[in-house]
């Protein structure tokens, strides 16, 4: 088979050409390869069926191999820790999921475990989630609205021993009703948690799909600046949902669109109404939580493991509400019975996972991409190497298993993976003995948090979201480093907080993907000039001291050219070369037919009474300047059909005013595509004439060239 040759003139002292030889790239049968895939992922061996089960279960591989002694300390400790934090954690963003705190705790349990089991990342802390219970109360909330219930109709408190008996019985409202085909009186509470867990079961559905289908570069579309902006704007929601809380009102819980604006007009039209119990209980607790947050960033490098401060807030506030009555004299909302143990498992209402499988989607994203991105984090600061696909079925299925046991969706989530990191863990076992922490609260210690305030909780939530609000301040730093990724971020966060999280989301991937697409639209154009001594050449509107090159004009189009570029393409060509080449030829035209109209009549003038010679100094109005015209394709990446279609364009109509096109530093792509599309002719014969691997060569050729003896320059 004979090789293509491609002929170009390398820079050298003779300027002598070389013949490029291509590699020949033997093309494969896409369907061959197809079905040897296929026969290969569908025969099964003892080998392969066991490879199989050790990667589904990676901790099959690492467990065996476990250095206790130099693992274990590190492990339990930072398990412990996380334990002590998940706990409050959990019972606080019960209020952002409108689901009860037993509920949150469950969901911490089950997510370390099956994370244990199956995520490849050491040190990522898996659990409830800011971000992920706003997006599930946000849809609960939506569906009890539909379903007829009264989102402020909070249960009075149940009295007993705080069993899962009497808890089952202390629904305020029971409906013996027909909801999305749920046959049975079954009240709000029951009815918000069959959303979560359908919600949940079905984003857990799509990230095994995803992982199945290998869609991990869904996550790609969702850049840093739309990531931050996203979190940002929904930690303004949720400190929006949290205020009515610390001052102790009682407003609707505003759903759909422009929730944030709509929440804080009707806090102004009831703040008389605050409850001066919780404002003051509120002010406090953020004075410690913020206080103790300082002092531990100030001297983490002291301080062997963080401050339970959160614990502390909660046990002390508990003790202080439970002996001084606060509820009973002052009518301070608490957070009510928390029943222990475990409710049977029940599998998620199919009916009610057709009402929200849309809102899966955005949920199964989110969460897919915070616990990748961590993992990666994780595993570039401490040298291992972790599986996208795997984490995509690990948070996969701690959604799924989880939904069949009343708990709600998951994710990584940043600020307790941190401090697992800082505690010492070595491993996921610090995740069993987390769970082992939670299952301790959930069997004995659960009933004993009767007594909490819910303006405590929130204190808790809304001093957790620090980190994102102190995005703020990066603002003036990211605008100096890249205005237009600002731009992003902005968009995003005020999309998110002002419409909807989820709206915001797409708002954000939509605005970056058209601000890429703009970028190459409009991207830079340059007429470039020599360095002074050497063969190398740079925009003249960026640098001193450049030396333009007589009679050639070298232009820079820094993106692929296709479709959606191409006027600009041929604008910025003609303005910055100051002519327009249809316009020339039209003009020339237009004088040859005026002239030879005139002559046909006779006579030693033209129609405009000048000579015939002075009517050929007129028929150019603006003299050519240059008789060759490089085009630097360094920054052109690809071309499409229309993109040829330009080049061939602007060769043909320069050609007519005797003026060569020459094309540089193309990449192979493009030079394959210029030859499909036929830029250099059938045979390729003139193509060592009208292709050079450097700017200078083609300059070099261009001023050996002769001028011919009709071009007006």
């Amino acid at each position: 088979m004979e090789r293509p040759l491609e002929a170009t003139r390398m820079e050298n002292s003779t300027s002598s050409c070389f013949l490029m030889e291509r590699k020949t790239h033997v093309k494969l049968n896409r369907k061959e390869v197809m079905l040897a895939k296929l026969r290969k992922s569908c025969s099964c061996t003892p080998k392969k069926l066991k490879n199989f089960v050790m990667d589904f279960l990676p901790v099959l591989r690492w467990l065996p191999k476990y250095q206790c002694k130099e693992y274990i300390w590190g492990d339990v400790m930072s398990g412990l820790v996380i334990g002590i934090i998940l706990v409050p954690q959990a019972i606080a963003y019960s209020l952002l999921a409108g689901l009860k705190p037993i509920y949150s705790l469950y969901t911490s349990f089950f997510a370390n475990i099956i994370y244990f089991l199956m995520g490849t990342s050491r040190h990522v802390s898996v659990g409830i989630f800011s971000l992920i219970s706003l997006m599930v109360g946000q849809v609960v909330d939506r569906e009890l609205l539909l379903a007829g219930f009264d989102l402020n109709d909070d249960a009075p408190p149940a009295l007993g021993d705080g069993s899962l008996q009497n808890d089952s019985q202390s629904s305020t409202t029971a409906f013996n009703l027909t909801i999305a085909g749920m046959n049975a009186e079954c009240g709000k509470e029951c009815y918000a948690i069959g959303i979560a867990t359908a919600l949940t079961f079905v984003a857990g559905v799509y990230q095994v799909l995803m992982g199945i289908f290998r869609l991990g570069f869904v996550s790609m579309y969702l850049s840093e600046s739309v990531l931050d902006g996203f979190a940002t704007g929904a930690s303004l929601t949720i400190l929006t949902a949290q205020v009515k809380y610390l001052i102790g009102i009682k407003i609707p819980r505003s759903q759909g669109h422009g929730m944030l604006v709509i929440t804080w007009i009707n806090i102004f039209r009831n703040i008389s109404q605050a409850n001066l119990c919780d404002v003051i209980t509120s002010a406090i607790c953020i004075v410690v939580l913020v206080t103790a947050k300082e002092l531990g960033d100030r001297y983490k490098h002291k301080l062997k493991f963080p401050l339970p401060t959160e614990l502390v807030v909660i046990v002390v506030a508990t003790l202080v509400s439970h002996y001084g009555k606060l509820n009973e004299v002052y009518g301070s909302s608490v957070s009510g019975a928390i029943p222990t143990g475990f409710i049977p498992p029940k599998v998620p209402h199919f009916n009610l996972m057709l009402r929200v499988a849309v809102d899966a989607l955005p949920l199964a994203i989110v969460s897919f991409v915070f616990t990748v991105s961590l993992s990666e984090m994780c595993a570039k600061k401490y040298a291992y190497t972790i599986r996208a696909n795997q984490e995509m079925f690990a948070v996969g299925f701690c959604n799924i298993i989880p939904s069949f046991f009343h708990s709600f969706a998951t994710s990584a989530a940043l600020a307790k993976t941190l401090v697992k990191t800082s505690t010492g863990c070595q491993t996921q076992v610090s995740g069993v003995i987390s769970a082992m922490v939670v299952l301790l609260v959930l069997l004995f210690l659960a009933p004993l948090f009767y007594s909490l305030q819910k303006c405590v909780l929130a204190c808790i939530i809304i001093v957790s979201l620090r980190g994102a609000l102190r995005k703020f301040r990066d603002v003036p730093a990211r605008y100096h480093v890249n205005k237009v990724d600002t731009l992003v971020w902005v968009v995003t966060m005020s999309a998110s907080a002002l419409i909807s999280t989820e709206i915001g989301l797409l708002v954000g991937i939509v605005f970056s993907m058209l601000c890429i697409i703009v970028r190459t639209q409009r991207p830079r154009t340059a007429l470039l000039g020599q360095i002074q001594d050497t063969s190398f050449y740079e925009d003249d509107l960026e640098y001193e001291n450049l030396s333009s090159v007589p009679k050639v004009k070298i232009f820079r189009f820094e993106a692929p050219l296709y479709y959606a570029n191409r006027n600009y393409f041929l604008k910025s060509l003609y303005r910055l070369t100051n002519l327009d080449p249809n316009l020339e030829a039209a003009r020339r035209k237009k004088y040859e037919k005026k002239e030879k109209q005139h002559l046909k009549k006779g006579g030693d003038t033209t129609a405009n009474g000048l000579g015939i010679r002075d009517t050929t100094l007129q028929l150019v109005p603006k003299q050519i300047d240059f008789q060759a015209l490089v085009v630097d394709c360094s920054s052109i990446s690809f071309l499409d059909t229309t993109g040829v279609n330009t080049l061939k364009e602007i060769l043909k109509d320069y050609k007519d005013l005797n003026i060569s096109v020459l094309l540089a530093c193309c990449n192979p792509s493009v030079i394959d595509s210029l030859k499909r599309g036929g830029y250099f002719g059938k045979d390729f014969g003139s193509m060592q004439e009208m292709l050079f691997y450097s700017i200078h060569n083609a300059v070099r050729f261009a001023k050996d060239q002769k001028l011919p003896a009709d071009c007006s320059v």
